[in-house]
């Protein structure tokens, strides 16, 4: 195993790092890199014998913490940029119509599912709204208010009429 990346190399970070219970002072599942962060390599270790580990000091968080290889990529290589991430509510700027059918309008919440980052046309999403999921193209999302209810509080299609 050699390493990709070596001591004082600036790296990014491609999905969001979260506690696993070996950072201090932070609850497990707490968010403490978002994707996308630029740091400098300290360290290189490995992790049961076969996995590359780096610990990466993002001066931006002002955090140090341990990644995977396969988690980084050269900072100066390409990335696409993301307004949202994986399970952000949002709500759509326009009415989202197909065949004349509103599936969701500005106000309504939705809920993001996968991040497209390379699509032909930018950054798009699968968006979970009551009984339908959609792709939408970031450009036509807004993030919905902090006290949007969860999607699994909204009712489904078939439950709308109870």
């Amino acid at each position: 195993m050699r390493p990709r990346f070596n001591f004082g190399d600036q790296v990014r970070v491609t999905r969001n790092v979260r506690d696993d219970g070996t950072f201090p002072g932070a609850n497990i599942g707490n968010l403490l890199v978002r994707r996308g962060s630029v740091g400098y390599v300290r360290d290189v270790g490995t992790f049961l014998q076969d996995q590359l580990v780096y610990s990466v000091h993002f001066f931006d968080q002002q955090k140090m913490v341990g990644c995977r290889e396969e988690e980084l990529i050269g900072a100066d290589e390409p990335w696409n940029p993301s307004q949202f991430e994986f399970r952000e509510k949002v709500t759509p700027k326009v009415a989202l119509v197909i065949d004349g059918e509103t599936i969701a309008s500005p106000g309504d919440v939705g809920q993001v599912l996968k991040v497209l980052r390379d699509l032909p046309s930018g950054v798009g999403y699968h968006v979970r709204f009551p009984g339908r999921t959609l792709q939408i193209p970031e450009k036509l999302l807004d993030s919905a208010p902090a006290d949007a209810p969860d999607l699994a509080d909204l009712p489904d299609e078939e439950d709308a009429d109870d």
